[in-house]
């Protein structure tokens, strides 16, 4: 970083990664009036994988230098949505890059070879939840701004009507073999080296992690999924789903748990289509299908195959007939996509557990079928350890209705994520068993901290809460309850182990605090969604303080039916040692924009996320450096937010209004408006009077010029690493507003 006071904005994947084409100069031309520096750092998909592999050029690791940089006391980071990779997301960026020059390897499916096993080594620094783990070095304070709030209590966004006959339910395996009946935690007296083993039945060693440091304090938690057990419960809710008359729908996070839950998914398939696998067998391994990857990799691989041998499209053909037969012969699947036919066990990276569940409830508690028509759903979620708090909601909106985004109160989370706390299934430590045996964690001077017996293709999972991030944590849910006067609850359950570790930190470091006058309460995570729900239903507000998953999941949930969607929200991390990180909301929708922009150039990304991160990021700045220029500019900009809501510049849902490129120009306008307007900085008032007014003057034009390209297919060069050039004239068509920009 700079000596000039600094900020620094992350070029992350597909809409947002287009809208920072728009909007970062902008943000650019203001902050350079005040002295303050915007840099940009590559966390992009395509720009991970290419800082991995150096033979394709000098590509910076960016990620790691931001890693670093989360760590200075000057650090001010806004952080957009990237895509948290599955196996097809990166394979396709590979091919993305190939196509384009750049010398990056074949992802290796089944490395064999050590060079092979090297290069898989590299990838899966980039698959999954790649980049929340290195940046997150805090504690989360996410919430709706109270001017979104007010916003959707006079604009309600559309609510579904729940019915009392819904049978919409979540299945879930109920503590029976699934990681939370399995759960093992401890404590550390004291730091120490271990190690992960697998003791086979033979008598076999096998050194799964050489290494884990742990500190004194920590929480260490290790874990496992039975096979057989999922397997049997997988086939019990295809039976369920068929003799109820409801969807199928599967619900994981096969991008952030990037070991663990494409394995769930690959059983699923396996198991929703078990005669077919079955019958097929020798031509699916032949083909070289991986249902972990979906049943997309399937139908992709038998394409690919067609054509080539009249015998293999003879078996080809058959396989499709029976595909279709047990499409036609099971329960109907929930569909992501009903006029393409993709259906719910597609694509691992379509279905996200916490934008779909939400999704799913906010719609009356219905899917689509393949027919585009909502149908009551069996939503299963195989762990136990969370699927509770959507029953719970699901129950209460049968018994109560939707509730009303114009009376319904706020659920603001406070997230426990730093230093990597709760990193579950996504990690090196996180392993598909091969055989019969017992998995055992060994500390250096030999003492077990947990064994357990597993069977061949359990999954076992282990993971770190570090002792400072939990007090961090409980330090900052009571400064919230204390700054709101609002209840804090935090969601855990004496009865799983890692819980239960937890709530005893959590009791000895609220005795470190002032709590006199706060309500601060420990609820198992339904009765603490129930709880919340009730007074939500009242209006009234509740903070939930959770660990990492819940958070990411409450954080979808809560706001998705509060305000409509989770791309609104203010979400500071205030870093550990003084920095700050601003998160700008949740990009599962970001997909089915490009795929809009593309075909009609038309962007309905909202940026009003990252309007509300960097308002508080100079906020920060300007509190942090004791800067007074960034203090106008961040109130400057809060008023601005405050216009763009009042006249609802967001973008609209179709052609003909404008997008978010519009919204990028109004933003402007209003917050050159709001400089000019105040008297606290003469300078600042001088130099945006004249911005303020040509845009004004020029507002029917530059909106002309932008509504003027709507309609037509745009090129931007491509998917996962466009082409700069063209990616910035696509989202930069207004030649008079450009030149206002350009010229401050």
């Amino acid at each position: 970083m700079s000596e000039t006071p600094t900020l620094i904005y992350t070029k992350t994947d597909e809409a947002p990664a287009l809208a920072t084409e728009s909007l970062l100069p902008v943000v650019r031309a203001f902050a350079k009036q005040a002295g303050i520096t915007v840099e940009l750092r590559d966390i992009s998909l395509a720009g991970r994988i290419l800082a991995q592999f150096p033979e394709a050029g000098a590509f910076p690791d960016h990620l790691a230098e931001l890693g670093a940089m989360t760590h200075r006391p000057d650090a001010n980071l806004i952080k957009l949505p990237n895509i948290s990779a599955s196996v097809p997301q990166l394979k396709a960026a590979v091919a993305e890059l190939q196509a384009k020059g750049l010398k990056v390897p074949d992802f290796p499916e089944n490395p064999a070879s050590d060079a092979e096993k090297e290069i898989r080594s590299r990838y899966a620094k980039v698959l999954g939840s790649a980049v929340n783990p290195v940046l997150r070095e805090g504690n989360s304070d996410r919430r709706a701004p109270k001017s979104v709030k007010d916003y959707a209590r006079k604009h309600p966004h559309a609510m579904g009507a729940w019915s009392a006959d819904s049978k919409t339910r979540v299945a879930t395996m109920a503590g029976q073999g699934d990681f939370f009946a399995n759960e093992q935690s401890v404590t550390l007296a004291a730091g120490t080296d271990a190690r992960i083993e697998l003791v086979a039945d033979d008598g076999t060693v096998r050194v799964l992690k050489e290494r884990i440091a742990l500190k004194a304090g920590e929480v260490f938690d290790g874990t496992f999924m039975s096979r057989r057990a999922l397997v049997a419960f997988l086939g019990d809710q295809v039976h369920a789903a068929k003799q109820d008359g409801l969807l199928f729908s599967l619900h994981l996070k096969a991008t952030m748990m990037k070991v663990s839950d494409p394995i769930l998914f690959g059983h699923a398939v396996r198991v929703f289509f078990h005669d077919l696998v079955t019958k097929h067998a020798a031509l699916l391994a032949k083909l070289g299908v991986d249902f972990n990857n979906g049943l997309g990799d399937l139908l992709a691989k038998a394409n690919a195959h067609r054509g080539s041998d009249p015998a293999l499209d003879r078996e080809l053909d058959a396989l499709a007939a029976d595909l279709q037969a047990a499409l036609a012969a099971g329960p109907a699947l929930a569909m992501v996509n009903s006029d393409k036919g993709i259906t719910n066990l597609h694509v691992p990276s379509d279905v996200i557990v916490d934008a779909s569940m939400p999704a799913m409830i906010r719609s009356s508690g219905r899917m689509w079928n393949a027919s585009g028509e909502l149908q009551d759903t069996l939503a299963v979620i195989p762990d136990s350890s969370y699927a509770g708090v959507y029953q719970a909601v699901i129950d209460f909106c049968r018994e109560h209705g939707a509730l009303d985004p114009r009376t319904m109160g706020s659920v603001p989370n406070v997230g426990l994520m730093a230093q990597a706390a709760e990193e579950y299934g996504s990690h090196d430590k996180t392993f598909e068993i091969p055989c019969d045996g017992t998995v055992r964690v060994v500390a250096a001077d030999g003492t077990v901290l947990s064994s357990q017996e597993v069977g061949n293709g359990d999954i076992w999972r282990a993971c770190q809460t570090k002792d400072a991030a939990v007090r961090d944590w409980v330090k900052l849910a009571v400064n919230r309850a204390r700054a709101t006067s609002t209840p804090a609850v935090f969601w855990l359950d004496r009865g799983r182990a890692h819980d239960a570790q937890l709530i005893a930190k959590v009791e000895s470091a609220l005795g470190q605090h002032n709590t006199d006058g706060l309500d601060l309460r420990i609820l198992a995570p339904a009765e603490a969604c129930r709880f919340s729900l009730e007074r939500i239903a009242r209006g009234l507000d509740t903070i939930s303080v959770t660990g990492n998953v819940l958070r990411d999941y409450l954080t979808d949930l809560f706001p998705i039916l509060e305000v409509g969607t989770s791309a609104k929200m203010l979400s500071i991390v205030p870093l550990m040692n003084g920095g700050g990180l601003f998160e700008t909301g949740a990009g599962g929708s970001a997909p089915k924009h490009v795929e809009q922009f593309l075909k009609e150039n038309y962007l309905r990304w909202d940026s009003l996320g990252e309007f509300f991160a960097l308002a508080a990021s100079f906020e920060h700045l300007a509190e942090s450096q004791h800067d007074p220029k960034a203090r106008v500019l961040a109130a400057a900009f809060d008023a601005a937010n405050g216009a763009f809501l009042e006249h609802d510049r967001s973008p609209g849902r179709k052609l003909g209004t404008i997008d978010n490129r519009g919204s990028h120009f109004y933003l402007a306008l209003y917050w050159a408006q709001a400089l000019a307007d105040q008297n606290d900085d003469p300078a600042l008032k001088a130099a945006f009077a004249p911005v303020a007014k040509q845009l004004a003057d020029h507002e029917s034009t530059i909106v002309a010029e932008l509504l003027a390209v709507q309609g037509s297919p745009v090129d931007i060069g491509g998917y996962y690493a466009p082409d700069e050039a063209k990616a910035s004239a696509a989202m930069r068509p207004s030649a008079t507003f450009n030149r206002i920009i350009d010229a401050i």
